[in-house]
């Protein structure tokens, strides 16, 4: 999201051309490979209109963003306090600081827009400085989420088809070792883009400033190597989570229906007198049956944290298969207005994915919900009042 200037117009959101220094990172207006593209970037939106459409993303955005951030810092609060023996809490904190650390590179992209855009003068520029310190990382974080809430969905999974392995495969350390895998091999590579780009000092001749900014590096193994790793990165590790996460999903839900079906059925023998061992074992299997009702209420926060996650993260996928399969669909082709105003919408789904989990821990989480009434003193206030009443 590189935006450029139309000669003269010093309020628009783009960074003014001779800021640019030749530097790619900005939407282009030449059009000519697709006259076609012209009514939709010209004709559709002008400039005016486009900053108008910009200007209100990143305000809702930025309000969503600040509920994550806060949501966020809560719920790490809480499992702090909750302490980390139980394997869950380690995957749902891990989870929490990510969606936190999300919400705060969002932040950071979305005041560098708005500075330049009130033509703050800033000893970089805003828009490239920013790809280079956020908006790499924020997509590859993303996909650093994407596979913790696969891990915690693959968790569930072994608790429900092998609940007596369950503890022995999942264990608090091997949890806190499979985090830092995870972020290891999802988030660390977004830093290789400095392979392919590199911060640079340039003088602006009509500010009279010298100002930090990026330029391309143009080695062909820089360039293939970007390509490698976007590919294997960005595309096919989010889309293998997401995958994983689905699957597993689908999983659970099915599990839980079966394991309800069996105790209604159970319910009514036991009624009658019946001794369990004579209920007909096709009537229930092994993993049913030693399910217990606290690993029951988390198998449904998984389901729902995760089904949360697909609904957010389907417009991610299309999105990036759409990137790869459109050539112009990127900030440097022609249907780069598209690329911008799409990517902005699509990335609300993240922040607002982090921002409601801390109210279905609340809802479905027993110990959660204790320490999080006691870390805001609610049932300190609660007890008062009822001693002056």
């Amino acid at each position: 999201m590189y935006l450029d200037s139309t000669e003269g117009d010093n309020t628009s959101l783009y960074p003014a051309r001779d800021q640019m220094t030749d530097n790619p990172f900005h939407l282009g207006e030449d059009h000519s490979k697709d006259p076609s593209m012209l009514t939709l970037a010209s004709g559709i939106l002008s400039d005016e209109q486009f900053d108008i459409v910009i200007l209100f993303i990143i305000y809702i955005s930025q309000l969503i963003n600040n509920c994550a951030i806060i949501a966020n810092s809560l719920c790490i609060a809480v499992f702090l306090k909750l302490g980390f023996s139980e394997p869950s809490n380690i995957s749902l904190t891990a989870l929490a600081v990510c969606d936190f650390t999300l919400a705060v590179l969002y932040t950071w992209g979305n005041l560098c827009f708005l500075l330049t855009y009130h033509n703050v003068s800033l000893p970089f520029h805003g828009a490239n400085v920013t790809f280079l310190t956020g908006s790499a990382q924020w997509v590859f974080l993303s996909s650093t989420v994407a596979w913790i809430t696969a891990f915690i969905s693959f968790e569930r999974c072994l608790c429900i088809l092998v609940p007596l392995k369950e503890r022995r495969l999942i264990t608090p350390r091997g949890t806190f070792v499979s985090m830092l895998i995870i972020i290891l091999l999802t988030f660390c590579p977004s830093f290789f883009i400095y392979i392919r780009y590199k911060f640079v000092w340039v003088f602006n001749p009509y500010l009279n400033v010298t100002i930090l900014n990026t330029i391309p590096v143009h080695s062909e193994f820089a360039i293939l190597f970007e390509k490698i790793y976007i590919v294997i990165c960005g595309v096919i590790q989010p889309l293998l989570a997401f995958s994983i996460v689905l699957i597993c999903t689908v999983l659970l839900v099915v599990q839980l229906r079966r394991i309800s079906s069996w105790r209604m059925s159970f319910t009514p023998a036991k009624r009658q007198g019946v001794r369990p061992e004579e209920i007909p074992a096709a009537s229930s299997s092994a993993a049913e049956a030693k399910i217990n009702k606290k690993e029951e209420r988390l198998v449904r926060m998984v389901v729902t944290i995760a089904t949360i996650f697909i609904m957010s993260y389907i417009p991610t996928c299309i999105g990036l298969l759409c990137d790869v399969i459109f050539d112009g669909l990127n900030l440097f082709g022609v249907y780069s207005r598209l690329d911008v105003v799409s990517g902005y919408i699509i990335s609300l789904g993240q922040p607002i994915s982090g921002s409601v989990n801390i109210l279905i821990y609340y809802k479905m989480a027993s110990k959660f919900r204790s320490a999080f009434r006691g870390l805001v003193r609610l049932d300190r206030e609660e007890q008062e009042r009822h001693e002056l009443e």
